[in-house]
């Protein structure tokens, strides 16, 4: 084997090794199954808002795919229900994610509703074909996230994101600024307070401490490492990743306000035609394309306002979705709600 071949095999086995390291084997006793995130070597990472957790686990799913095929699975909340026993009345998909190796798509589920509601993770293959993914036999580690937020548990973890060795989580911690986002190092070795997150709310007219994060990507701007993050009611927030240190107070800088009585769902970033766009999939407002070229020129919003700053489209061919998710650099994924009927398709980014 050639020496450059050969270091590049041993680096990419030190990889894995040093993801995994603090693993054990047994059972994930996950209490919930919310938002997913994908890292190094087919690590899976499950936001546990019910116990305040944070879970890796190994998925072994690392067979590398060039070319992401088209998905069209109808009826996917039927056809997780059928598997799990139950009826489509009794499951919630509580997040979709991608993984970027395999382009094997990954479900959270809940299978029953209320407190007892039992976590599923579910893997979906290009033929359609769906598959538990085991949490009672595999490698995997958990941390629990100190101060977390109780009462409102399902606010706990919002949303979570691996970026360069972290996992960001975003949700609510009990402090004074109850918003928070954190830095969590993996390997996992132990979770800090995070930040305490201030915005102003422009359709609201205040400051605000207490709203968590909703859905938010990590962007660069100006070589520039931010959390882009949405709230209900929807103002945009870039938020610096260098700021986020344990404990601190962090004052976010609205961008957009989108509109009010609104809650985003998901946000996804792209480069097309040799522009940036931010796809973004809301509860009431349908589907947003936000133009993202130069989102460095935006000044603060600090006065009470509607809708103003980052300009969009509503893109309305696109209903009922109720999960977006970036597929490949050319496709986006969906679930959407076709009248009824809970569908995941692929559709070409727009």
């Amino acid at each position: 084997m050639p020496l450059k071949m050969l270091s590049i095999v041993l680096l990419t086995a030190a990889i894995a090794f040093g993801a995994t390291a603090s693993m054990v084997d047994g059972k994930a006793d996950l209490k919930s199954a919310g938002p997913l995130a994908f890292g190094p070597d087919g690590i899976l990472f499950i936001g546990d808002s019910a116990a305040g957790a944070l879970f890796a686990i190994e998925t072994g799913d690392t067979a590398a795919t060039k070319t992401a095929p088209a998905v069209q699975v109808k009826g996917v909340n039927e056809k997780v229900a059928a598997m799990l026993g139950t009826s489509a009345d009794q499951i919630l998909i509580n997040d979709v994610k991608t993984n970027p190796v395999s382009k094997n798509i990954y479900l959270s589920v809940s299978r029953g509703r209320g407190p007892d509601a039992t976590p599923v993770i579910l893997r979906l293959d290009f033929t359609g074909k769906i598959t538990q993914v085991s949490l009672d036999k595999v490698m995997h580690s958990s941390l629990v996230l100190p101060n977390a937020k109780t009462g409102e548990r399902v606010d706990t973890i919002t949303d979570i994101a691996y970026v360069k060795g972290n996992v960001i989580v975003a949700g609510l911690s009990n402090e004074e600024f109850a918003s928070n986002l954190r830095v969590v190092p993996f390997p996992f070795q132990a979770a800090d307070k995070g930040a305490g997150i201030e915005i102003f709310h422009g359709s609201h007219g205040r400051y605000e401490t207490a709203s968590p994060v909703r859905t938010f990507i990590p962007y660069t701007i100006n070589n520039q490492e931010y959390i882009l993050a949405s709230y209900t009611c929807t103002p945009l927030v870039k938020i610096p990743i260098s700021e986020l240190k344990p404990g601190s107070k962090v004052k976010g800088t609205t961008i957009a306000e989108l509109g009010a009585g609104n809650r985003p769902l998901d946000m996804v970033a792209y480069h097309k035609d040799g522009h940036d766009y931010i796809l973004m999939a809301n509860s009431s407002r349908g589907v947003m394309k936000l133009q993202a070229d130069h989102l460095e020129k935006y000044q603060g919003i600090t006065m009470p306002t509607d809708i103003t700053g980052v300009p969009y489209q509503s893109l309305a061919d696109l209903k009922g979705v109720k999960h977006l998710e970036k597929y490949d650099d050319s496709m986006a994924l969906v679930l959407a709600d076709a009248g009824g009927s809970i569908d995941l398709r692929s559709i070409p980014l727009p």
